[in-house]
């Protein structure tokens, strides 16, 4: 039952509590984190499951009283009120029991890159990233720039950021993909329509200690910045491309005056590329996993176009279509596609675990 399920999570509650009230745990500033970062995890299902007991009380002493003469009527009528959230209920307890992401809530370092299409993919790489900086406002987050390759007719070749703020990673994972851009460029003289793609990578920030690098893995070569930059590119030797040769990983940072800031910044991105690394070959691994996931995995897939002629944004791994383009792209509303998305992912996920 439902019910038997909830059970353990009310008792760890509990013994968290009385964990966090003994007079020992502020000697341990460390432990008493964890164990009140694990309590306020539990607090929503806890929160719920109490709800559902105190429902499944009510309904079973409701159904006792429809054989009494004069409460029966009263208790039919008192029994549609309660059925009905119990169903309710038990959907929102069974999204809480799902196996939580561990990534969700950290921050991310997203790259969007221009592929095929010349000059309208780098265009678009610009226009896809400002609706990430708008969404980011709208969601209360802030935005870094890592680092930027600017094309010469407008837009980036490749931007990368680093997004932060709360659960950023459990919304913006879903980006990961290929983004096909359907319209007619600006120097397209004939009117014709014109379709080119870009690239996006979603990877989750992690600590030093996460990810372990030994500096005999690292090819280290300074160079002068180069492009846009200001009176200060070529001056000094500040850009830095870092090489993990295991991998064969390369990150290049030329953004900052200070080659100490490019170093710091181009290690960041390597330490997530290589997480990132991991986690794909761990989900590979399981495959019940991998086709559970919506948004990471093949990279080369195409998940969305985006049609301005019509005015049309379509995701293709939940046939998903909206008429509201421009909305969605100008507005912040990435969330319009983003819920779909979760929701679809969640289904999938409740199904696989039979509840």
């Amino acid at each position: 039952m439902l019910s038997d399920k909830l059970t353990p999570f009310i008792n760890r509650y509990n013994e968290l509590s009385e964990l966090l009230s003994s007079p020992d745990i502020t000697s341990d500033i460390k432990r008493m984190t964890e164990l009140s970062k694990e309590q306020s995890s539990l607090l929503p299902i806890v929160e719920k499951a109490k709800e559902y007991k105190t429902l499944i009380s009510d309904i079973a002493d409701t159904k006792e009283m429809l054989s009494d003469a004069e409460m029966g009527e009263m208790a039919k009528e008192e029994l549609k009120e309660l059925e009905p959230k119990k169903s309710l209920i038990e959907e929102d307890i069974k999204l809480l029991l799902l196996p939580k992401d561990p990534n969700d809530d950290r921050n991310i370092i997203v790259e969007l890159r221009a592929g095929a299409g010349g000059d309208e993919a780098a265009i678009f790489v610009g226009d896809l990233f400002d609706a990430y900086t708008r969404y980011a406002d709208v969601k209360g987050w802030s935005v870094e720039l890592m680092s930027t390759s600017p094309s010469d007719a407008g837009g980036f070749k490749e931007v990368i950021a680093l997004i932060k703020g709360d659960q950023v990673y459990s919304r913006l994972k879903y980006e990961g993909g290929t983004h096909r851009v359907q319209r007619v460029p600006a120097t397209e003289s004939q009117g014709r329509v014109h379709t080119s793609a870009i690239t996006v990578a979603v990877m989750p920030e992690v600590d030093d200690v996460e990810v372990e690098i030994n500096e005999n893995d690292l090819k280290i070569d300074v160079m002068r910045s180069s492009g846009c930059g200001g009176q200060s590119v070529n001056t000094t030797d500040s850009a830095v491309r870092i090489t993990h040769l295991p991998t064969g990983l390369v990150v290049t940072n030329q953004d900052q005056k200070s080659q100490h800031k490019n170093r710091e910044k181009a290690m960041k991105v390597l330490k997530a590329r290589l997480y990132d690394l991991e986690m794909q070959e761990a989900q590979a691994k399981d495959s019940q996993a991998r086709n559970a996931q919506v948004g990471t995995g093949d990279r080369s897939g195409r998940i969305r176009t985006y049609n301005y002629p019509q005015n049309r944004m379509s995701d293709h791994r939940i046939t998903l279509t909206l008429y509201r383009l421009n909305e969605i792209m100008h507005g912040g509303l990435l969330d319009e596609v983003i819920e779909p998305l979760i929701a679809d992912h969640q289904a999938k996920i409740v199904e696989a675990a039979g509840l």
